[in-house]
């Protein structure tokens, strides 16, 4: 007798099927609908579009500087005042670089559920995530946001 895990498949059906026998499932939307972008992928397209535009206006300031999104911020009880608050809620994080031999680029790490979270609409984070990006740039840089603005 063949045990179940060595059993092959009858010819012309598929070797694997879901729990209630209906084989496997499709996408429930096309992939150009906008409903088949998630919330991470949409905010980091917002990100990506402020930090493009920045990068064509001041790309010798910005080579090198990483930009990165995480969905919450680290549990610390006491943040530096390389971070962006919002009361006692961190947005964004400014983390400069190290020269030296094991050098580390600067890094801004921007925290997207509470951005989200202060957001009435799409329009409303864009306004916000750009915001930020240009006050964490401009700590970086030691220069006034309203010059990158």
């Amino acid at each position: 007798m063949t045990s179940p895990e060595h059993r092959r498949p009858a010819p012309g059906r598929r070797g694997h099927r879901d729990r209630h026998g209906r084989g496997l499932r499709g996408r429930l939307v096309p992939a150009t609908v906008p409903l088949a972008r998630t919330k991470a992928e949409v905010f980091d397209d917002l990100v990506l579009d402020t930090v493009e535009t920045l990068e064509r206006r001041f790309a010798k300031e910005l080579a090198g500087v990483e930009f990165a999104v995480e969905d919450v911020p680290p549990d610390l009880n006491v943040y530096d005042s390389d971070v962006l608050e919002d009361g006692e809620v961190p947005l964004a994080r400014l983390l400069p670089g190290r020269p030296g031999r094991q050098e580390v680029p600067p890094r801004i790490v921007l925290y997207r559920r509470p951005l989200e979270f202060r957001a009435m609409d799409r329009e409303d984070l864009a306004d916000l995530v750009h915001d930020v990006i240009i006050e964490q740039v401009a700590n970086l840089l030691g220069v006034d946001p309203d010059e990158l603005a």
